[in-house]
């Protein structure tokens, strides 16, 4: 299958791909993405997802089939949005031959004493069997994306059997890759400024802290978008649109719909940063501070002491993915987790809980 190749007017120019946090990080994409990114027009081997440079991935899935051969295994990876193809070379353990103990050194082992040879054989052993999987088995590999007969594929340069039988280390896969893609691999990257040297990331950036110095100054503990939405006015500059003579005036966006738009994307990065929640979702949008919310605090802390009493969590404390469960039966369904551990740090710099562990906490 021909892939198509990346327009040269909208690939970005190669200088600027090391600006792209994604192209130097091994990228956590589906396999379905994988398969249909468009190739670079400048740089073979590199590869584009939404305007991201990328090329190379990490991907964690069922082994579908599998064939080997004296220098590699072909695995192929269903990650449930699709199969790829990934070749996986044998380290010199598969090609090494274990030495035959000598009668010297099965004398020491009968007696009790450390046999290196049979120690080093057993860690051969393990070693092969993470790196020769089965079908059906859970494969995580990690490697530069190539394109071999017209088809897509992963050389790995890392990969291993995970072994998870509750399935623990596919939840979290699972949970991560879908806010990767929201807060990273779906936003255009931003390699150069605008015209007015200033860019939008900054923009709202600086919106969000004009509406956290706001909350501040006036101790809010709930608001409407249109109580803050005068306060970013100054960050809307209006540009009049020039044209040439044979050209057509281009109208753009008002100053009213840029303030709106600014407005909506400072309120939902406050919103996944937990600093501001909607208890309740309505046509009436009215948002919660989260610092300030003195009913979502009693009741997670109510929600710890009471939990820690219990036998279940009484050793090692309530985790946060409990607590979180519990506070949005109780309070509200639109706690996030990040909303949820502001409040835990509030509450256990005022010493009203206490972390036992990573995520896990308790109330005495």
């Amino acid at each position: 299958m021909q892939r198509a190749a990346m327009d040269p007017a909208e690939e970005p120019p190669s200088m600027l791909w090391g600006l792209d946090p994604v192209f130097s990080a091994f990228a956590r994409l589906y396999v379905r993405d994988i398969l249909v990114m468009t190739e670079s027009t400048q740089v073979p081997g590199i590869y584009f997802y939404k305007l991201h440079p990328i090329y190379k991935v990490d991907v964690l899935g069922t082994v579908v089939y599998k064939r080997e051969r004296d220098d590699f295994f072909c695995y192929g990876v269903d990650d449930g949005t699709g199969v790829i193809n990934c070749l996986c070379w044998k380290n010199d353990l598969f090609k090494e031959e274990d030495p035959a103990p000598s009668g010297a050194q099965h004398s020491d082992g009968a007696q009790g004493g450390f046999n290196l040879v049979a120690e080093l054989k057993k860690l051969r052993e393990t070693q092969r069997s993470r790196c020769r999987l089965e079908i059906g088995e859970l494969l995580r590999v990690r490697g530069p994306v190539k394109t071999s007969r017209q088809q897509r594929e992963i050389m790995a340069s890392t990969f291993y059997k995970v072994d998870d039988p509750v399935m623990a280390v596919q939840l979290a896969w699972m949970m991560d890759v879908p806010q990767l893609y929201r807060l990273c691999y779906d936003k255009p990257p931003q390699l150069q400024p605008d015209a007015a040297g200033d860019s939008p990331i900054s923009s709202v950036g600086k919106a969000t802290n004009i509406i956290k110095d706001f909350f501040k100054q006036k101790s809010v503990t709930r608001f409407r978008p249109y109580d803050v939405q005068d306060l970013l006015q100054p960050l809307i500059t209006c540009q009049p649109q020039t044209a040439s003579a044979d050209q057509e005036p281009v109208a753009g966006p008002s100053a009213c719909q840029q303030l709106r738009q600014l407005l909506k994307e400072a309120l939902q990065v406050l919103q996944d940063e937990g600093v501001v929640y909607r208890k309740v979702k309505s046509q009436d949008e009215v948002y919660n501070v989260t610092a300030r919310d003195t009913d979502l605090l009693i009741a997670v802390k109510d929600v710890i002491r009471e939990d820690s009493r219990r036998e279940k969590y009484a050793e090692k404390g309530c985790h946060i993915l409990h607590v979180l469960s519990a506070v949005r039966q109780r309070h509200s369904l639109n706690v996030s987790k990040a909303t949820l551990q502001l409040v835990l740090k509030s509450l256990e710099c005022n010493s009203d809980i206490v972390s036992t562990s990573e995520d896990h906490y308790t109330a005495f």
